[in-house]
């Protein structure tokens, strides 16, 4: 629970159960804003609720009571831990799966023997009748609670519908074989005779619990970054008790502890370095590829990795207040405040639902009242059931999930993971991509880019002495400048008396010669000499944004090596396809200006302060993009990081390289799981034309209602045809769908321009 600005007020989080569409996540919102000094904004998505309330008004226990009394759950969901919300949707996907094998099994031979003639025999409408039971009663059942759960709040959904269809057609399918000698007719007959339409009801039940289980199982992953990102957190750190080492779960250090931290450890809070000296990987939490050496008095942050040497660090900010502790709470906020989706067939049902009984009441009454003396309850309720039946909504359910289901398997073709719906309408609308910098648009790899030497000497020299020494050292640069001199000249030099200098380099001795690898202050100590051509050509290099190193022998410096994380091939050419697009490419990163702009300017990013963005730590990343956000701009924020996490998870569309960590995929809504970021507009182009699919699909259920209902209405149109109808309009709602199979991008032209 945390303050807001009032001082008065608090806000917490709720984690709530039960929800089926985002119609339950309305009412449970109105409910909570009905109470007294409330206000409450519910999320379908994340499946929780902000809330903020006067504490002297209202407690928790009301809200969460509120909400139970709806027919939902709720606990705090501070309660709640991501093994739990994983374990409740797992259960939530088994049921789902179990009901959708055991209705297939039932309902299969029923939809099968109704549509070939050859098929049926004497009384196969029994046959029919017992078989399709338990899938319109149990496999339907989370459709009837869910419908009957809106009732009693006086709102219709798509469940509402679904559950309509089936029980219109089964109710009328009992009736046709107990009261109307439906036995009498075993074929096809579509000019006369009573029918059965089991197959209707089991179809539609079948259909859609398939589009729920998959959209279920999807969800599953709705906690796992949260979860990858805890993950990432120190399980256990040795601190000292009375002089000696005592190994403690991370979660029991205190403040002022003293945390021994060995090399690959750790660090288990953040702190003050109080012994020793190293080298630490902080690009889970600024992106900067170069770990940065520390000393005492240097201060350093929990979850971030020692690299070198042994530290004793002392504990100042533990649990909650730490800077992991605040990175999982950006995630958090990220995701549950982010705008609920509102689902088309949603809206309109709330209309559409109550009209279609309301025209089916109608026509029962008209036709008992004007119609034939004789037949005038078949007749009545024929023409009424056939409403119902034109209207049942196997369009509607089958146009979001098969366009999804085509698209998103069009889109693994690709290596392009899509998470949901939600994610096309929101990539609709983006115009700005926010790209992080480190692993993103760059390797992620430190890379020996150039080597610079006096005349005196030769390129193999330099290198090959600079290689002998760092090939001993731990540090990233040095591996890279020993990796770089290995593949070049071979086999290397050993070195003798070798030195890591804290903070300045390295040096040693390489077949009897003095060696030192370094910045200009390892030099100066050891009053070596540099030339003037040798300290312009420092400063060219590291004015470029890169890092570059002295590489001293024989009592002077004699050249640099020049060291870099390298822009990734395909990079430039995915920043043309996607101003090609339309679309405005931002770089922002946690890695200093000058590095920054070396990079937007060899991947074609314009280099002002508009476009490019350095310096910025995880909680500015959010900021940056929120800010874009409120600006008017719809944001894409492609990122790899665990620093990229809650930025990925603000804006509009986050998109993760699947060559980062875990904690980035999750909490973003697309991943490019090969990492080329030429596939970004190809992602993006997909999920508009997936999107245009759904509304096409949505529109096309939609009028074919609107056009068939005032027909069977009139009596046009007996239950048979109007269970063909319907079929005819899922047929083509899939055969819509299946169109993204073949859907070209970026490398076609074609394509392009016909998706602007």
């Amino acid at each position: 629970m945390t303050t807001t600005s009032n001082t008065s007020e608090k806000c917490l989080d709720l984690s709530i159960t039960g929800m089926s569409c985002n119609a339950c996540a309305l009412s449970i919102e109105k409910g909570l804003n009905n109470l007294d000094g409330v206000s409450a904004t519910v999320n379908f998505a994340t499946e929780s609720a902000r809330v903020s309330f006067d504490p002297t008004r209202v407690d928790t226990e009301k809200m969460i009571e509120t909400v139970s009394s709806l027919g939902y759950g709720a606990r705090l969901l501070q309660d709640t831990t991501p093994d739990m919300l994983d374990a409740e949707v797992r259960e939530k996907v088994e049921m789902l799966r179990t009901r959708l094998i055991v209705s297939m099994v039932f309902g299969i031979p029923v939809a099968v023997v109704s549509m070939f003639m050859s098929l049926q025999f004497n009384n196969w409408q029994w046959w029919a009748l017992a078989l399709s039971a338990p899938v319109v009663t149990w496999g339907a059942w989370p459709f009837h609670k869910a419908a009957l759960m809106n009732a009693r709040h006086r709102s219709t959904t798509m469940d509402t519908l679904i559950s309509l269809g089936v029980v219109a057609a089964t109710a009328w399918s009992v009736w046709a074989l107990i009261w109307g000698d439906a036995t009498a007719h075993a074929g096809m007959d579509m000019d006369g005779g009573i029918h059965v339409y089991f197959e209707v009801a089991v179809a539609v039940t079948i259909f859609l619990l398939a589009g729920r289980y998959f959209e279920a199982r999807a969800k599953r992953r709705a906690g796992d970054a949260l979860r990858s990102l805890l993950a990432l957190g120190a399980r256990e750190a040795t601190v000292l008790r009375n002089g000696e080492e005592v190994r403690i779960d991370a979660s029991a250090v205190q403040r002022d502890d003293l945390i021994v931290i060995r090399p690959g450890e750790i660090i288990a809070a953040d702190g003050i370095v109080e012994d020793g000296f190293s080298s630490i990987d902080e690009s889970m939490l600024t992106g900067e590829s170069v770990p940065r050496d520390v000393k005492v008095g240097d201060r350093v942050t929990g979850t971030t990795v020692n690299l070198t040497g042994r530290l004793l660090v002392r504990a100042r900010r533990v649990g909650a207040e730490s800077t992991f502790a605040q990175m999982a709470k950006l995630v958090r906020d990220a995701q549950t405040t982010k705008a609920p989706v509102q689902k088309l067939a949603d809206r309109v049902s709330s209309v559409f639902v109550p009209s279609v009984i309301g025209i089916a009441i109608l026509t029962f009454a008209a036709w008992w009242f004007l119609g034939d003396d004789v037949e005038r309850l078949s007749d009545s309720f024929t023409a009424a059931v056939a409403v119902l039946i034109i209207a049942c909504p196997c369009a509607l359910g089958l146009a979001t999930p098969t366009a999804l289901m085509v698209g998103s398997g069009r889109a693994a073709q690709m290596g392009i993971v899509i998470k949901g719906v939600d994610v096309l309408q929101s990539t609709r609308r983006v115009d700005t991509v926010v790209f992080d910098k480190t692993g993103t648009v760059t390797t992620g790899v430190m890379q020996l880019v150039d080597v610079i030497f006096s005349p005196e000497t030769t390129r193999a020299e330099v290198l090959g002495y600079a290689g002998a020494v760092e090939w001993a050292s731990e540090h990233p640069v040095a591996k890279a400048i020993s990796l770089a001199a290995k593949s070049e000249l071979g086999a290397l030099e050993s070195v003798q008396q070798f030195e890591n200098v804290p903070g300045m380099g390295t040096r040693g001795v390489v077949n009897g010669v003095r060696v030192m690898v370094g910045g200009e202050g390892l030099l100066s100590q050891n009053l070596v000499m540099i030339s003037k051509p040798l300290r312009d050509a420092l400063a060219d290099a590291r004015n470029s944004g890169n890092t570059a190193v002295l590489v001293a022998f024989g009592g002077s410096a004699k050249g640099i090596c020049v060291v870099a994380d390298r822009p990734k091939p395909n990079s430039a050419a995915a920043v043309a396809e996607l101003r090609n697009l339309g679309l405005r490419p931002v770089l922002l990163t946690g890695d200093n200006k000058e590095t920054a702009l070396a990079v937007a300017e060899q991947v074609g990013i314009k280099t002002d302060e508009q476009h490019v963005i350095a310096g910025v730590l995880p909680a500015e990343k959010v900021r940056v993009v929120a800010d874009l956000q409120q600006r008017g701009y719809a944001v894409a924020m492609v990122g790899d990081g665990v620093n990229d996490a809650a930025a990925l998870a603000q804006a509009d569309v986050g998109i993760a390289m699947g060559t980062g960590t875990d904690v980035a995929m999750n909490a973003s809504d697309l991943t490019i799981v090969s990492g080329d970021l030429r596939l970004v507009s190809d992602a993006i182009l997909l999920s508009r034309a997936t999107l245009r699919t759904i509304t096409a699909n949505v529109f096309w259920a939609f009028a074919y209602n609107t056009a068939a209902i005032p027909i069977a209405a009139l009596g046009f149109m007996n239950p048979m045809w109007a269970g063909l109808a319907m079929a005819f309009s899922s047929v083509f709602v899939v055969t819509n769908s299946l169109r993204l199979r073949t859907a070209k991008l970026t490398q076609h032209t074609a394509f392009v321009h016909a998706t602007r």
